[in-house]
């Protein structure tokens, strides 16, 4: 196929505009962090509201970067980016699946890609991992059937929060063919719903960048 070396030398205002964007960031990212310096006597509201632009700012920078590196390496990432396909939050890589698999088979496809169905821990991994699955069903990394008792893949045990369960859920509804609903999902709502792990739907990978 055609190198994105080639693709540059063929259209040179790719490379042009990739410039003009990272030069438009940086400067974004300097005048706000001068702001947050400057801001010694504003409001601690202001100076929080200027922390959560540079963080913001901080997160564009390094995704241009990686976007950047990867053009120049015909899609392959470097360390400390992500693969394409892959979207970074945090300290970690996500994959949100557009094919369907039961839970197993989503588990193993995971670990093929040396990760593991998605762990949510945090508010904000919560609440970037359900944002970008809405409207949709994801497995995640999470099952009651090896003990009996919800646990994340890595065998961490789960408290469960009912606040990001639907209403009446988990309620391990049983079936004589597909047994317990002994996996996770995320509803079309964003919110947790156990399910019979035969069933198929999309799923989210996760690994450390």
């Amino acid at each position: 196929g055609t190198s994105s070396a080639a693709v540059l030398r063929a259209e040179p205002w790719r490379a042009a505009d990739c410039r003009s964007v990272c030069v438009c960031v940086l400067w974004a990212f300097v005048c706000v962090a001068c702001c947050v310096r400057l801001c010694v006597v504003c409001p601690v509201s202001e100076a929080l509201k200027h922390l959560s632009a540079v963080d913001s700012l901080s997160r564009s920078v390094a995704e241009l970067r990686c976007s950047l590196n990867r053009l120049s390496n015909n899609g392959s990432a470097e360390d400390g980016c992500c693969s394409l396909g892959w979207i970074q939050f945090g300290s970690s890589c996500y994959f949100f699946s557009r094919v369907s698999l039961n839970w197993d088979e989503s588990k193993v496809w995971c670990e093929k890609q040396n990760a593991h169905l998605v762990i949510i821990i945090t508010d904000e991994e919560w609440d970037f991992v359900t944002k970008t699955s809405i409207p949709d069903w994801y497995w995640v990394g999470l099952s009651d059937g090896r003990t009996g008792k919800w646990e994340w893949v890595n065998h961490t045990p789960y408290t469960v929060e009912h606040r990001r369960w639907r209403p009446g859920q988990p309620d391990n509804w049983v079936v004589l063919v597909l047994g317990s609903e002994d996996c996770a999902h995320l509803y079309a709502d964003g919110l947790l719903n156990d399910l019979h792990c035969l069933q198929k739907m999309r799923f989210i990978c996760q690994k450390h960048v």
